[in-house]
């Protein structure tokens, strides 16, 4: 497997912070570090990604994806999304993102409503909610991991087919995006044509 070494990594950081990381909305990794910890969204996607890249680089024993990647990672929901999209020039949108389709590890932004904070960022799609999929290597099984302001409020875990039966509203509404930060390996993202990303 390409990647078994970033994707370790997120499985464990998974297994090491959901059900006891709780959320709030602007707090990024450094809110893992309270008491208690807490975490938005998009700071929990974020760290997944960037631990898992770095993983990969010292497991290759060189840069396979540079710092000025793993460092455009750490924003706001929506730009995660356009980051990678436009770094690699691959999204899927609504009714592409299935669970044949998607990426092993892909990254997805929703949009869910229009909620007033929202208007602390630029978000052309609308997107305020980033989820990341992450593989048990047990057996490759398929789960998304997000940190989520809901009845349960904090970091959970999902089986894909369940997350996108309850996700198909947005699915059906184009309201969601499927990036792949593993396609920004080695400069291999770099000869892509920036106008195809939707």
């Amino acid at each position: 497997m390409p990647f078994e070494a970033a994707e370790a990594t997120m499985w464990q950081l998974v297994q090491r912070h959901t059900g006891r990381v709780g959320y709030r909305r602007g707090v990024k990794s450094e809110g893992l570090l309270a008491s208690p910890p807490v975490i938005d969204c998009s700071g929990w996607t974020a760290l997944l990604l960037s631990r898992a890249l770095q993983a990969h680089n010292v497991a290759a024993a060189r840069a396979v994806f540079t710092d000025d990647d793993i460092a455009a990672l750490h924003t706001w929901s929506e730009r995660i999304i356009h980051e990678i999209g436009q770094r690699t020039g691959f999204v899927l949108q609504g009714t592409a993102l299935t669970a044949d389709a998607l990426p092993r590890c892909a990254t997805i932004g929703l949009k869910m409503g229009n909620p007033a904070w929202a208007a602390n960022h630029p978000r052309p799609r609308g997107i305020t909610h980033t989820v990341q999929i992450v593989r048990r290597p047990d057996d490759d099984a398929p789960f998304v991991s997000e940190s989520f302001d809901g009845a349960v409020a904090g970091i959970r875990l999902t089986p894909l087919m369940q997350w996108l039966a309850r996700a198909q509203p947005a699915l059906d509404a184009n309201e969601a995006w499927a990036v792949d930060a593993f396609r920004l390996a080695s400069g291999a993202a770099r000869g892509h044509q920036q106008g195809n990303v939707p």
